[in-house]
C-alpha cells in the first residue's frame, strides 16, 4: 500500500473514532440532563400529607425607649391541608395573646392591655397560597400568601419563607416585618411618652406540622421546630 494511501486510511480511522467519542459524550450529557429533569420533577411533585401543629414557638422582636425585647409563646394550635404539591397546601396557625412572655410581668400586662386580649384573645395566620421559588433536596424556598388576624383586624400579607419536607412532616420558617398601627394596636406610650414601644416589630415563624400517624420518633422534623412570631 502506498504511504499516502496508508496515511489517508489511518486518518480516516482516527476521524471516525473521534466522531464516536463525541457522540458518546453528547449522549451522556443529554442522558444526565434528562434524568436530572425527571428527578427534579419527581421531587417537586412529592405529595404532602395533611397534618396538625406538633411543635412551635411564636415570637416577635420589639423595640422601646428602655431597650429591645422579645415576646415568645409555645402555645400553638393549627392545621394544614396537604395535596399533590406545595401550591395546593393551605392551613392556619394561632396562639393566645395572653401566653406571650417578654421576661417582665409589667410589660406583659401592658402588652395584653394594648392588644385587648380579653376582647381579641388570639393571634391567627391563615395560609391561602404557596409559591415555590426554588428547591434543593427536601427544602424549598417559597412565597407564603395569606392573612394575619390581629386585634380584630384582618390584613393580606405575602412574605418569603422556607419549607422542609419529609414523608410525614412539614416544617415552615419565615421572618416578616409588621407594623402594629396597621392592626390598630394603641397604648404604645406610657408616662406621657417617656416610655414608648416602637410600632415596628419583626415576626419570626418556625412551625412543624405532622400527620396524625406521625410521631417524634418516626419523623426527624417533628419536635425539632418552633414557630416564631
Amino acid at each position: 500500500m502506498p504511504a499516502r494511501l496508508g496515511n489517508q486510511v489511518h486518518e480516516g480511522k482516527m476521524t471516525a473514532a473521534g466522531h464516536i467519542r463525541k457522540t458518546r459524550l453528547m449522549f451522556g450529557v443529554v442522558t444526565a440532563l434528562v434524568l436530572g429533569a425527571v428527578s427534579g420533577r419527581a421531587e417537586a411533585q412529592l405529595p404532602i400529607a395533611s397534618g396538625k401543629v406538633v411543635s412551635g414557638t411564636l415570637s416577635f422582636d420589639g423595640h422601646s425607649t428602655v431597650g429591645d425585647f422579645t415576646g415568645t409563646t409555645t402555645t400553638l394550635t393549627g392545621e394544614m391541608t396537604g395535596g399533590p404539591d406545595l401550591s395546593s397546601v393551605r392551613g392556619w396557625v394561632e396562639a393566645p395573646v395572653s401566653t406571650l412572655r417578654t421576661g417582665k410581668d409589667k410589660r406583659d400586662q401592658d402588652m395584653n392591655k394594648s392588644m385587648e386580649s380579653n376582647k381579641y384573645p388570639t393571634i391567627r395566620y391563615e395560609l391561602t397560597g404557596v409559591g415555590a421559588d426554588t428547591q434543593a433536596g427536601d427544602t424549598a424556598q417559597v412565597t407564603l400568601r395569606g392573612r394575619f388576624l390581629i386585634h380584630g383586624v384582618e390584613r393580606e400579607v405575602e412574605f418569603p419563607g422556607s419549607v422542609a419536607m419529609d414523608h410525614k412532616a412539614v416544617r415552615v420558617r419565615a421572618t416578616v416585618p409588621l407594623n402594629l398601627k396597621d392592626y390598630r394596636v394603641g397604648g404604645l406610650s406610657k408616662m406621657l411618652g417617656v416610655l414608648k414601644m416602637h410600632e415596628d416589630i419583626v415576626v419570626h415563624v418556625d412551625v412543624t406540622f405532622a400527620s396524625e400517624t406521625a410521631s417524634d420518633r418516626d419523623s426527624p422534623l417533628a419536635g425539632s421546630a418552633a414557630m416564631g412570631y
